[in-house]
This record gives structure tokens, sequence and C-alpha cells, in this order.
């Protein structure tokens, strides 16, 4: 049942992925920029949204969106038995490699952006975007898991879950779309928006200062999974204590 859900939205993402092009392209047969995004950023921004989002879904979300069920059946006492770190062990037990052929999807976009765009990103930038991209995919799964872990507390958590996969979308629209409130709500308390954003922006954007915006990522990201990592062992002990 699971396997089914996974593969329904791997074809929603597919399909979400052509609808923001198609989208854009409508709006930016009206306008030339969105704030300072041109037309083939914002293409190269959506590319960069969907690698992040199938990266996180081939090596965590599986594994995360099944803990509540873990938790409902009992079935978590076989993996907190075991010699390793409890997190790790709910983490990484699936990986789905049909993911990587989508996150691959998103490569090719980025790259078709680039060549319309006629960058030619040097090393460092690549480096980079390539270390943003791990960041943007920590940031969704340490709120997934904070998600997940209120399963301690709520019997049907899925739904929470799930609801938030729906809601990681914001992420590959522009940032300059968005009021300065909510981008500073969702660029630090909820870092959401900066994930594809930000990568996006250390490839293609003429930066003086791109190491600024890597340590808001880096800031931002390491805040949110410590966060989960406490809520995680806190909501972990309740479930110690009702097991005993």
């Amino acid at each position: 049942m699971m396997r089914r859900y996974i593969e329904i939205y791997s074809i929603m993402l597919r399909n979400s992925l052509i609808r923001e092009i198609v989208f854009f392209s409508i709006i930016f047969g009206n306008v030339d920029r969105i704030g300072d995004w041109t037309k083939w950023e914002v293409v190269l921004l959506i590319g960069t949204h969907q690698m992040i989002a199938q990266f996180f879904q081939a090596f965590f979300f599986v594994n995360v969106a099944n803990i509540p069920e873990l938790v409902r059946t009992g079935k978590l006492d076989s993996l907190l038995v075991l010699p390793i770190d409890s997190q790790f062990a709910v983490s990484t037990k699936q990986f789905g490699l049909d993911s990587i052929v989508n996150a691959a999807l998103g490569g090719v976009v980025v790259c078709v952006a680039l060549s319309r765009l006629n960058i030619v990103p040097d090393l460092t930038s690549i480096f980079l975007y390539l270390v943003a991209l791990g960041f943007g995919v920590a940031v969704h799964y340490s709120i997934m898991l904070a998600l997940a872990a209120v399963s301690f507390w709520i019997v049907r958590a899925q739904g929470l879950v799930y609801g938030y996969f729906n809601f990681l979308n914001i992420a590959r629209y522009p940032d300059a779309i968005f009021p300065w409130l909510f981008r500073l709500i969702f660029g630090w308390i909820i870092p959401v928006v900066i994930i594809a954003n930000i990568p996006a922006r250390l490839l293609i954007k003429s930066l003086g200062q791109p190491w600024w915006l890597m340590l808001h990522l880096i800031a931002a990201s390491t805040i949110v999974f410590l966060l989960s990592r406490g809520f995680w062992r806190f909501a972990l002990n309740r479930y110690s204590s009702a097991s005993s």
C-alpha cells in the first residue's frame, strides 16, 4: 500500500514539473521578470526543486512517512533494539531508485536552463550548488521527521506527513513573490522557501558574497535539524515509558 502511494507521488511530481514550467511560460509571456528572476532562471529554480524533492523521496520520504504506522502497530520496537541510533534506523530502511531517475529529469531541466541563459558555472559555483542541494534535502527530512514524531501522541499522524509533502512545493516558487514576513518565517523558522532558491542563486546569480547565502542555508538547516533531533528524542522517551 505504501509503495503504491509513493509511485503516485512520483507521477504527481513529474506532472507538476511540466505544469509549473508551462505555468511560468504563460506568465513570462506578459512580463519580463518576476522580481529579479528571468524566465529561464525560474525554469532552473523549478528543476532544482525537482532534484531536491526527488532526492529526499529516494532516501528518506518512504521511511519517515512510515514512522506513524510503526508506532501505531508497535513494530517500532524491533528497530529500537538494534545496536544503532534509533533515528538512523527508522530513516534508512528503504531506498527508492525510481526517484533518482526523476531527480535526473530535474538535472536535465537545470542544464537546459543554463544553456538558454548562456551560463557556464565555475567549479566553485557547482560545488556550492551541490552542497546546497544536500542541505535542502536535510531541511525536508528534519521537518517531516518532527511531524512524524507527533505520532507518539496522535494515532493518525500520517496526514501531517503527507500534508507537508504537498506544502513543500512552495519551495519551487521564486522568493521574490513572497512578502518579507513570509520570507522571514519560511526562510529561518521553517526554512522551506530557501532550500531551492539559494542553490539556484548560487549557480546563476552574479553575487559578490555567495558565502553569505550559503551560511544562511547552513545555519537554518542546522537549526531545524537539531530541533527535530531533540523533538524525536523527546518523543521517543515518551514512547519508551508507554511501552514499559
